[in-house]
C-alpha cells in the first residue's frame, strides 16, 4: 500500500512529493496517521542541502520530525496506546541500554537516530515509531501548537536549564526556538527578556510573544538598551540560539559575574573563546541537545495548559501539496512557524 510523502530524493536542493510504501509497525511500534506537521530549521537545511545535511542525511529520505496525529495501528506488544488516540512523538530514537539512557539522560545517547534525518520522517501520511517514543496528547491542547512540540521542547530544555525567576535574560537568535524561549522565560517569572537578531520580522514576532526588549544588532548596539533598562552588572542568564560566533561573544561580554549561559545554537565551525573571561567572571556554560526525555514533554504541555500562548508564532498554513510555497516563504526569513495540513485534499 502506498502513501504520499515529501522525500529528499537526491543530493541537491529541493524536495519531491512522491508515493512511497506505507510503513508497517513492528511488534513494539505504533503507526501514526499524520494530521499536521511543522517545518523546522533542520528541514530547511535539508531542503537547501547545506554542509550539515550532506554530512547527516542519505537520500532518498522522507524528512520531517515535528508532527501530531492519531494512532492508526499498534504492534502486538504495544498495550499503552489505542486506535484513534491523539499523539506526537520524541524525535530522537535512542538505544535504551547505554549509561546515559539507563540514567534517564537519553538526550545524550551516543547511538541516537533522528526521525526525518537518519530514518523515515513525519512529512508523510503515516509514520512508524517505537511505542516508547510516542507521546499521548491531551484533548485540551491545540493540534497546531502540538505539531511543533518537538521545537518547543528545544526551547523549553534551554530556557528551563537555569533559574529564571526575577532574572534578566539575553537570548541571541530570534528564530522560532529563540522566540519561544523568550515566551517561556516571561511565563516563568523572568524580569527582563532581551532578544537580539538581524531580522526585523522575527524581532517583531518576539515582541508579540513577550520579549521586553528587542535589538537588531546589524544597526544597534546592545549596551544602550541595557542602560535604558536600568541594568548595572549585566545579564543573569544567557541563551545562545543562533550559532553565530559574534552572538556568542556578545553573550559572554554582557553576562554579570557568576552568570549562566545555555548553548543551543550549532556553529558549524570552530569558535575561539576567551577562556580568561569565562574563568575570571565565574561563568557557567551548558550545552543543550534536544529535549530531556521525557520530562521536557511534560513541562511544555503543562505550560501551554497553564496559559503559555504561542499562537502568534504560527504565521503560515499550507496543505502538504503546497510544500514548495511553504518552503519558499520560510526561506524568505519572513515567517514564524509554518504548518502543513495532511488531511485529504478537498
Amino acid at each position: 500500500m502506498l502513501m504520499d510523502a515529501l522525500v529528499k530524493t537526491k543530493p541537491a536542493e529541493g524536495l519531491e512529493l512522491l508515493q512511497v510504501k506505507k510503513p508497517v509497525p513492528k511488534d513494539d511500534e505504533v503507526l501514526i496517521k499524520i494530521h499536521k506537521t511543522a517545518i523546522c530549521g533542520t528541514d530547511l537545511h535539508i531542503y537547501h542541502w547545506d554542509a550539515w545535511s550532506q554530512k547527516h542525511v542519505e537520500p532518498p529520505r522522507v524528512i520531517g520530525h515535528e508532527y501530531v496525529g492519531e494512532i492508526a495501528q499498534v504492534g502486538s506488544m504495544v498495550k499503552s496506546f489505542r486506535i484513534g488516540q491523539t499523539v506526537s512523538g520524541e524525535g530522537h530514537i535512542v538505544c535504551g541500554h547505554c549509561r546515559n539512557c539507563r540514567a534517564g539522560n537519553g538526550q545524550w545517547c551516543h547511538e541516537t537516530k533522528g526521525i526525518g534525518v537518519s530514518r523515515a520522517g513525519a512529512f508523510a501520511q503515516f509514520l512508524c515509531i517505537p511505542a516508547s517514543n510516542c507521546i499521548p496528547i491531551s484533548a485540551d491542547l491545540d493540534e497546531e501548537i502540538v505539531s511543533f512540540f518537538d521545537a518547543l521542547g528545544n526551547a523549553t530544555h534551554t530556557a528551563l536549564m537555569f533559574d529564571l525567576v526575577g532574572e534578566d535574560i539575553l537570548i541571541t537568535g530570534a528564530g522560532p526556538i529563540g522566540i519561544m524561549a523568550g515566551a517561556i522565560c516571561r511565563h516563568n517569572g523572568a524580569r527582563k527578556v532581551f532578544i537580539t537578531d538581524i531580522n526585523d520580522y522575527r524581532l517583531d514576532l518576539a515582541k508579540k510573544l513577550g520579549a521586553t526588549t528587542t535589538v537588531n544588532v546589524a544597526r544597534e548596539a546592545l549596551q544602550p538598551a541595557m542602560q535604558a533598562a536600568g541594568m548595572v552588572e549585566g545579564f543573569d542568564v544567557g541563551m545562545e540560539m543562533s550559532g553565530s560566533p559574534s552572538a556568542l561573544k556578545q553573550v559572554l561580554d554582557t553576562m554579570r559575574n557568576g552568570g549562566k549561559v545555555a548553548l543551543l545554537g550549532l556553529f558549524g565551525k570552530q569558535v575561539e573563546l576567551d577562556m580568561d573571561q569565562i574563568i575570571l567572571k565565574g561563568l557557567t556554560l551548558q550545552g543543550i541537545y534536544g529535549r530531556k526525555m521525557y520530562e521536557t514533554w511534560y513541562k511544555m504541555a503543562a505550560m501551554v495548559q497553564s496559559g503559555l500562548d504561542l499562537s502568534a508564532l504560527i504565521t503560515h498554513r499550507f496543505h502538504y501539496t503546497q510544500f514548495q510555497e511553504a518552503f519558499d516563504v520560510l526561506s524568505s526569513g519572513k515567517a514564524g512557524k509554518v504548518i502543513l495540513d495532511w488531511s485529504e485534499k478537498v
